[in-house]
């Protein structure tokens, strides 16, 4: 029952209780004979508010039913503020810094099962997330920078719990080799990325009847293919003989383009020419072997 300053001063004064001004003007309602919805002598909202269906007029809610609730600082949300679907269970709940979201928040699946958690600032999730399949299984488990960006290693999973992708992101893009996986747990690709653009001649496709057939093997690291005097990279950032890189020869013609460790291609493609500056060649290579020859583009 909401009471209001001219029913509390009129109350007061007939059971002969001194009662200030102040305090009259100030609002509020009785739940559970504790005071909620409260709002004081300026006008401000403060304390503990619960908003229920004749409140929020939203469809599937009845009118005595909760909807949301949480705490009001001078009219701004603070702390975990709730919310519920018209079944009774928690839809949502999330931290709120003077009326933003800031801080750790869980949202639920109508059948009450966790659906994502982490920090919600503003309006994007940062630092580590989780998302999970409607059974309850993890479904990504991702990394944020502080931007909202995708950073790190970042995983997918099916709803057994076996993983189905992974890899690195740098700024939200896809970075270096990411793994797909069948759901038996069997490789099925390994695709290059480089600034989140595929490189379609460094993918390896895995036939899924072959791995069950075949036992697995690991991978022999090869030796790679060695960088030659009059190599240069043409960026600002410097070669220095790891990580990813372009070079080019005497001709400034691209040479080799990928991943390098201790001056040698391990990842990637080393374009080779005749002695005329054609171009002959590309030959693909992947974890020091190589695996192929791409396309030569007609110019």
């Amino acid at each position: 029952m909401k009471r209001t300053a001219h029913i509390l001063l009129t109350l007061a004064l007939a059971a002969g209780c001194s009662i200030s001004y102040a305090e009259a003007l100030q609002s509020f309602d009785m739940y559970n004979n504790d005071t909620i919805n409260r709002i004081d002598i300026s006008n401000l909202k403060q304390g503990h508010w619960m908003y229920f269906g004749k409140d929020k007029r939203l469809p599937g809610y009845a009118e005595d039913q909760l909807v949301e609730e949480g705490e009001f600082l001078n009219n701004r949300k603070t702390g975990i503020w709730k919310k519920y679907f018209t079944n009774g269970k928690m839809q949502n709940e999330i931290t709120y810094q003077n009326s933003r979201p800031n801080g750790f928040a869980k949202i639920y699946y109508e059948n009450g099962n966790l659906k994502e958690e982490g920090i919600w600032k503003g309006n994007k999730w940062v630092g580590e997330y989780k998302f999970y399949h409607e059974n309850g299984k993890i479904y990504h488990e991702f990394a944020y920078s502080e931007k909202g960006k995708r950073s790190g290693a970042q995983k997918y999973y099916y709803d057994t719990g076996q993983v189905m992708i992974e890899g690195e992101w740098v700024a939200g893009k896809e970075s270096g080799v990411i793994k797909e996986y069948y759901e038996d747990g069997n490789l099925r690709s390994e695709k290059f990325f480089n600034n989140g653009a595929l490189d379609p001649a460094a993918t390896i496709i895995y036939d899924k009847e072959e791995k069950t057939e075949v036992a697995p093997k690991p991978e022999k690291k090869g030796t790679g293919v060695v960088v030659v005097k009059g190599e240069e990279s043409r960026s600002i950032k410097a070669f220095d003989g790891t990580g990813y890189h372009k070079l080019y020869n005497r001709n400034r013609q691209l040479s080799k383009d990928g991943v390098f460790e201790n001056h040698k291609l391990m990842s990637g493609k080393w374009y080779k020419y005749n002695t005329d500056g054609i171009l002959q060649s590309i030959e693909v290579y992947k974890n020091g072997n190589y695996v192929g020859d791409a396309p030569i583009e007609e110019q």
